[in-house]
C-alpha cells in the first residue's frame, strides 16, 4: 500500500483478529472483507496472495474438516478467481510437506515423508493436493483443447465433461477438471514468528515466550532434541497494540507515494495480518516470488538450525526468566529436524533472511510484553445491571 498498490484482505477470523489490521482500516487503498474463502468470492484483482489457512498444530487440530476445506476448497475457489479475471496466484504452503523428513536440508525436489492419516495430515496432506491443484491449473494439455474444440464445433460434448479452455465449472464439477492457464508461485514457508502472532497460537515461539513472561514453566515435547529453523516475518515497526501506536505513526493517504502502475491485490489471510515494509524477510521473500517468473516451488526459511531445547534456553536469557523447563510426552508425527536448503530463493529470488534471530526475537518479546500489559489494562469484568422497576407494579422474582 505505500507503494500505491490497493489491496483487499480476505479473512474469517478463525484465528486471526481484526486488531491485527486496525491500522489500515480508513486508508483509501485498503478494503478489508470478512469472509470465508470456502465460498466462492468475485471482486477484481491482479494478484492473490492465498495465505488462508490455520497454521498452528492446535489450530488446526482443532477442526481438522474446516482445515482441509480451507486448504482444497478454499484453494479452488481462489484459482477459480484467478483463472476468471487474469491473475496472478500465490500459494502459502509449507515446509509441512515434507512431513518428518528423511533428507536433510529440505530441497524443493524431495517429496517427502508424510503420515496420511496422523494427527498433522489434515494440514499437511491439505497443503500438499493445495499444490497439486495450482499446478493442474497451470498446466495447458494442448491435445485435450483441441479435442474438446472440436467436439463443440460437432455439437457433442467435451471430451470427458471437460470444457474448453476460457470457461469455468463450478468447482469440483466434471466441467472444472481443466483448468488450465493461471499463473501460478508457491512457497514453501518454515517456521515464522514475529509480532501479531496470537498469544495462545501454541507454537513454539509464542508459547515459549509467554511462559517465560508469566514465569510459568517453558514446555518441551520429548527430548527437545529436535530442531527448527525460525525465521522474522517482517522488519516493519509499523504495528499497534490496542490503541497505542509503536513508532512510527500510521500512514496516512496524504504520504502515501504513487506508483506509475499500481496492482490490485487481494489477501485471502487466517494469520497475522502483517504489513508490508521496505526491508523484511518473509514478506520480502513472498513479494519477490509473487513478482518472479518462477512457477516451480521456492522453499522461503532460514537455514539456521537450533534444537528446541536451545530455543528455550535463548527465549528465557532475553526474556531474562527464572522459568524451568518443562518435559512433556513427545507429539505424534512431530517432525525430527527441519532446515530448509534456499539456494533456489538465492539463486533465482536474490532472497535470504537478513534479520537475526536474537533481533527478530527481541522484537516478539516486546510484543507481547505490550500486548499482555493491554489485556491487564483492558479486561472487561460484567457487572450485573439494576433491574427496572416500574412504579405501581410490583415485581416477582
Amino acid at each position: 500500500m505505500m507503494d500505491g498498490h490497493e489491496v483487499t484482505v480476505v479473512d474469517n477470523f478463525f484465528t486471526g483478529r481484526k486488531r491485527n489490521v486496525e491500522h489500515w482500516i480508513g486508508h483509501e487503498n485498503f478494503e478489508l472483507i470478512n469472509h470465508d474463502v470456502v465460498e466462492p468470492l468475485y471482486i477484481e484483482v491482479d494478484q492473490i496472495y492465498h495465505l488462508a489457512s490455520p497454521a498452528s498444530p492446535p489450530s488446526y487440530m482443532y477442526n481438522p474438516i474446516k482445515t482441509l476445506k480451507t486448504n482444497t476448497i478454499g484453494t479452488l475457489n481462489m484459482l477459480g478467481l484467478a483463472k476468471r479475471v487474469g491473475a496472478r496466484l500465490l500459494l502459502a504452503s509449507t515446509s509441512e510437506v515434507y512431513g518428518d523428513p528423511e533428507v536433510h536440508p529440505q530441497t524443493e525436489d524431495y517429496w517427502g515423508h508424510v503420515n496420511p492419516i496422523g494427527p498433522r495430515a489434515c494440514y499437511d496432506e491439505g497443503k500438499r493436493v493445495a499444490e497439486t491443484m495450482c499446478y493442474a491449473y497451470m498446466k495447458q494439455p494442448p491435445d485435450l483443447i483441441t479435442e474438446n474444440r472440436a467436439s463443440h464445433q460437432d455439437g457433442k460434448a467435451p471430451v470427458s465433461g471437460r470444457k474448453s479452455r476460457g470457461t469455468c465449472g463450478a468447482p469440483g464439477s466434471p466441467s472444472s477438471v481443466l483448468q488450465e492457464g493461471v499463473e501460478v508461485r508457491v512457497a514453501r514457508i518454515f517456521n515464522t514468528f514475529g509480532p501479531r502472532m496470537h498469544m495462545n497460537d501454541g507454537r513454539v515461539v509464542s508459547n515459549f515466550i509467554l511462559q517465560a513472561l508469566q514465569g510459568e514453566p517453558l514446555t518441551v515435547y520429548g527430548s527437545g532434541s529436535q530442531t527448527r529453523a525460525f525465521q522474522y516475518v517482517r522488519t516493519s515497526e509499523i504495528y499497534k497494540v490496542g490503541n497505542s501506536a509503536l513508532s512510527p505513526a500510521q500512514p496516512s493517504a496524504s504520504t502515501l507515494p504513487q506508483k506509475a502502475d499500481p496492482r490490485r491485490h487481494i489477501i485471502p489471510s487466517a494469520n497475522t495480518g502483517a504489513s508490508s515494509a521496505p526491508s523484511s524477510d518473509l514478506v520480502n521473500g513472498l513479494v519477490a516470488l509473487m513478482n518472479s517468473n518462477v512457477s516451480s516451488p521456492v522453499n522461503l526459511g532460514n537455514p539456521e538450525e537450533h534444537t528446541i531445547l536451545e530455543f528455550a534456553e535463548l527465549i528465557k536469557n532475553l526474556v531474562g526468566s527464572g522459568s524451568e523447563i518443562q518435559f512433556l510426552s513427545e507429539a505424534q508425527d512431530d517432525p525430527q529436524k527441519r532446515k530448509p536448503d534456499i539456494k533456489k530463493a538465492k539463486l533465482m529470488l536474490g532472497w535470504e533472511p537478513v534479520v537475526p534471530l536474537e533481533e527478530g526475537l527481541n522484537k516478539a518479546i516486546h510484543y507481547f510484553r505490550k500486548e499482555l500489559e493491554y489485556q491487564a489494562n483492558n479486561q472487561y469484568i460484567p457487572k450485573p445491571k439494576p433491574a427496572r422497576i416500574k412504579k405501581g407494579r410490583t415485581r416477582h422474582t
